[in-house]
């Protein structure tokens, strides 16, 4: 069952609003509780209260904001024939909503505070029968691609670089040893 999601004009809505900007446009240890209180118009006690840490709120926003980057490239990847073009369907979509969502930094770095890691783990799964780290390969391709937009590359020339990734058999894989 999913969580419930907070009305943006109560106090843990706006936490959970300003944190997605926040998060979104620095590096995790760059932003502090006291910002994050501020752009929401609270104190520093409601966001202990709500969410318990500055990781509890991080942890909150970023499987908000990462399920739906999840749901938007599980749909690429099913509407297209191929794994090779699904996995790219799939990158090339996550791209564009990370961007226009200006969640660059939330989404581009790997996931603090744990060892799970979604987007690998849907990127392996789309890329049956390669090998488990290839997932953890392509996301980290990903990754560096929507980083680079934060840091000032223009969003067309990290999607291309994207773009030009293909994912082919590798043939002793599939031979019998």
């Amino acid at each position: 069952m999913r969580e419930w999601v907070p009305v943006s004009t109560s106090p843990k809505g706006r936490l959970a609003l300003a944190a997605v900007r926040a998060f979104g446009a620095q590096p995790f240890d760059e932003v502090t509780v006291g910002d994050l209180a501020a752009k929401a118009g609270v104190t520093t006690g409601a966001l202990y209260h709500h969410f318990e840490s500055k990781l509890g709120l991080y942890t909150f926003v970023r499987r908000d904001v990462e399920r739906r980057l999840l749901d938007r490239m599980e749909g690429a990847a099913s509407a297209v024939e191929g794994r090779s073009a699904a996995i790219s369907a799939a990158l090339l979509v996550g791209f564009d909503y990370a961007v226009r969502q200006d969640a660059q930094r939330l989404l581009g770095e790997p996931p603090t505070g744990t060892t799970d890691d979604p987007l690998a783990d849907l990127l392996t799964a789309l890329s049956q029968p390669t090998p488990p780290p290839i997932g953890r390969v392509l996301a980290a391709c990903w990754r560096a691609a929507v980083l680079s937009v934060a840091d000032g590359v223009p969003a067309f020339q990290a999607r291309h670089a994207l773009g030009v990734l293909e994912l082919r058999p590798d043939e002793t894989s599939t031979k019998s040893r």
